[in-house]
């Protein structure tokens, strides 16, 4: 009778853990997220990660290894880095600093940033007096790409001195900014990435939407810097977009095939900026 009482309570356990299934997409919001002693943190570097390591639902993501925040402390660093197999892109959100790339140093400033390659070392540090932001973005290169020798030195870019346009395809009250792309490619700002297809920012005008979309073989982070909205994720049964309240903070991460979009409140003087990162999937041809 008590073996039969113990499977009655743990088979139906077990059939519910084999029913659950990953999610489409995930929500974060940057300013209610903690600290998480990953591989970048140190005693006065602060890692919060949004998606990715360190994120208790990082199974799901293919190519994403790391998406998330480091706050460098006044006179402070972070853990140096070097990867064999994975392409950074840093992102100054706040504050000035200073790049450690190989054996040189390189400043950084509030809307830099820069590419970083599979196989240099680097770091960020903060020589100033105030807190220093940084938004990290890390991607695995599968085995199939090979890797080429690193550029002597980074390319740094200041999203102020990019111009904003419209893209073909796209509605036009939407306009971009081109920031990161891939080796083949010749409009972004740079055009180094492996995997990577486009790191771009977004300014919606009052009412303005980029049409939701979805990409077979992408998958997607859209993270909220300015303004307020709706940020569409995934759709029902019914082909109805799912839409969701979203402001300054808010982060999504998007599976390929999931619908992505985004409505900017129709309202005299409304702003809304989001910055995005695209990358590819591994295909079959990419595996081991």
């Amino acid at each position: 009778m008590r073996s039969l009482l113990l499977f009655l309570l743990i088979v139906p356990n077990l059939l519910a853990q084999d029913r659950k299934v990953d999610a489409t997409w995930l929500h974060r919001y940057v300013p209610g997220l903690r600290e998480h002693a990953g591989s970048l943190a140190f005693w006065t570097c602060h890692y919060k990660p949004i998606f990715g390591e360190g994120d208790t639902d990082n199974r799901i993501l293919r190519t994403v290894t790391r998406f998330g925040e480091a706050t460098v402390d006044a006179h402070g660093s972070c853990q140096t880095a070097l990867y064999d197999r994975e392409e950074e892109i840093y992102f100054v959100l706040q504050g000035n600093g200073a790049l450690h790339y190989g054996e040189q140093t390189y400043a950084m400033h509030a809307n830099d940033f820069t590419y970083l390659p599979p196989g240099v070392k680097h770091a960020m540090e903060n020589s100033s007096e105030k807190v220093l932001r940084v938004l990290i973005m890390a991607f695995r290169i599968p085995p199939s790409i090979s890797i080429h020798a690193a550029m002597p030195r980074p390319q740094i870019v200041n999203l102020d001195d990019l111009k904003e346009e419209t893209v073909e395809g796209h509605p036009t009250s939407v306009l971009y900014k081109l920031l990161v792309g891939p080796r083949s490619g010749k409009r972004d700002a740079i055009d180094q990435a492996y995997v990577v297809t486009s790191l771009f920012w977004m300014n919606f005008a009052p009412g303005g939407t980029n049409f939701p979309h979805h990409h077979e073989t992408a998958e997607e982070i859209y993270l909220v810097l300015h303004g307020a909205g709706e940020m569409v994720a995934g759709s029902g049964l019914d082909g109805i977009e799912g839409r969701y309240p979203a402001k300054a903070g808010d982060a999504y991460y998007f599976r390929p095939n999931c619908t992505v979009g985004f409505y900017n409140q129709n309202k005299p003087g409304a702003e809304a900026h989001i910055l995005a990162v695209r990358s590819r999937i591994p295909l079959p041809a990419d595996a081991d």
